[in-house]
């Protein structure tokens, strides 16, 4: 089992950017993928970005590919989502999500824990 902590999130203004966190209690964290999804007001959660367990995959979403990466640190127990060039439409409560041994792609169902989120807003 693993809890995340999302941290990181603020008000920012358009084309400037972000770093958030996900901090994972428990001494397994190597052995998880992390996802970043996101949901907006009256949307569906989405995919954003995903790091496998060991590191040597990583997926994005179309609408943040080139904008945002993704990393992690395994002696932190942290997983990074670097957000550059933000716009409005990323506007949205960030979440991150463990599965394990998973590959972290943008299958939803195949997470089975996660944080509480953070709250990213983008003005214009």
């Amino acid at each position: 089992q693993v809890q995340l902590v999302e941290s990181g999130g603020g008000l920012v203004q358009a084309g400037t950017s972000l770093r958030l966190s996900c901090a994972a209690a428990g001494r397994t964290f190597s052995t998880y993928a992390i996802g970043w999804f996101r949901q907006a007001p009256g949307k569906e959660r989405e995919f954003v970005a995903g790091i496998s367990w060991n590191g040597d995959s990583t997926y994005f979403a179309d609408s943040v590919k080139g904008r945002f990466t993704i990393s992690r640190d395994n002696a932190k127990n942290t997983v990074y989502l670097q957000m550059d060039s933000l716009r409005p439409e990323d506007t949205a409560v960030y979440y991150c999500a463990a599965d394990l041994w998973g590959r972290g792609t943008s299958r939803l169902r195949a997470y089975n824990y996660w944080g509480q989120g953070t709250q990213v807003t983008v003005s214009s």
